[in-house]
């Protein structure tokens, strides 16, 4: 078996343009209508609803930290990629709403569309060797040290997440909220195979 060519520059950055815009517009549906999600742009989602301050600034300083870790654990290219994915995605959370409206959007039809545009952006990141969010390297961290799951850490985060969220939306949002979270991971877990896909 030969041994799986890299992603060029050039494919590298059509996956990083194109994972951060779809993660963008899959966060500007979610916050005009108002929804929470889980990870670290669940967390900057929750700061700027308790803040208002915007999604972007917020989602990029939430992230500084973990470029550390990312670099200790996942190695300086990983770091760099995520590091511009994530500028840009603040970025265009910043613009992107003014240029585009709603005239109607019904929050369940708008929740399954955040889940599919925010799985299907952070599908062309991890084929790029890039991430939008800090929480998957801690937890990454946590097993290697601790012998903590992955899977269970993020979770676990993701649950206090929402129960957080009670004290700043109502029930029946947060309800909308999951189903959305529900929908991203889905497409992660059913497209996201390793065995099927190696290139990096």
């Amino acid at each position: 078996m030969t041994e799986p060519d890299r992603h060029s520059l050039t494919e590298d950055a059509q996956g990083l343009v194109y994972g951060a815009t779809m993660a963008a517009f899959g966060i500007t549906i979610l916050t005009h209508l108002g929804l929470v999600t889980g990870q670290t742009a669940g967390l900057a989602v929750l700061i700027a609803y308790a803040t208002g301050w915007g999604f972007g600034p917020v989602f990029f300083a939430v992230n500084l930290p973990f470029y550390i870790l990312g670099w200790l654990r996942m190695g300086a290219r990983f770091t760099v990629k995520t590091f511009l994915a994530v500028a840009l995605l603040s970025l265009l959370s910043i613009w992107l709403p003014g240029q585009v409206s709603f005239a109607t959007l019904n929050p369940w039809v708008g929740a399954v569309l955040f889940g599919f545009l925010s799985g299907s952006a952070l599908l062309a990141l991890f084929r790029h060797g890039a991430s939008l969010g800090g929480i998957g390297i801690v937890a990454l961290l946590l097993q290697d040290r601790l012998g903590w799951r992955a899977g269970w850490v993020q979770l676990a985060f993701d649950a206090v997440l929402f129960a957080a969220s009670f004290l700043l939306v109502p029930a029946k949002t947060v309800a909308v909220s999951f189903l959305g979270a529900v929908v991203v991971n889905l497409v992660i877990a059913v497209n996201h195979r390793r065995d099927r896909y190696i290139a990096a």
